[in-house]
């Protein structure tokens, strides 16, 4: 196996790189892009500089290690601003709102209806009808106190 590793020298990185990048379009996630990018400079340096199959793969493995990190670093610092930053995290955008209490906060639980959506709500016991300021979401329940 070894032998057919060291004939193929830069063409099996090139197909690893292909294979790698291939999984990729049908796996997405930008990681396997990275390992088929570092692949592909394996093969491309071995065009240029001709060295052991053993040298090629510590090559590749500190490209990847490199690459992964690297990528991960540069798309957070470039993460676009959004028009919607609560989208998937609704109730986060409920904090600070005020409400009117559906059903009375009884042992610490009560309801609000926001929109055509009905909250459970936790905090200080309340009748219905009473204004209450939302001051922290966990989860699918809200944290509220009076307004």
């Amino acid at each position: 196996m070894i032998d057919i590793v060291a004939k193929l020298g830069t063409w099996n990185w090139l197909i690893l790189a292909v294979v790698l990048m291939g999984i990729e379009t049908f796996a997405p996630g930008v990681f396997m892009l990275w390992l088929g990018i570092a692949a592909l400079i394996v093969g491309l340096l071995s065009f240029f500089i001709v060295s052991s199959w053993q040298s090629q793969f510590l090559v590749f493995a500190v490209l990847s290690l490199a690459m992964v990190p690297l990528w991960r670093h540069f798309a957070r610092r470039n993460e676009a601003p959004t028009d919607k930053p609560f989208l998937n995290r609704r109730a986060e955008g409920l904090v600070g709102r005020e409400f009117t209490l559906d059903k009375p906060i009884l042992d610490g639980i009560g309801t609000v209806k926001i929109d055509d959506t009905i909250w459970r709500v936790s905090g200080a016991d309340a009748p219905a009808g009473s204004r209450v300021k939302v001051v922290q979401a966990d989860g699918a329940s809200l944290r509220v106190g009076p307004a």
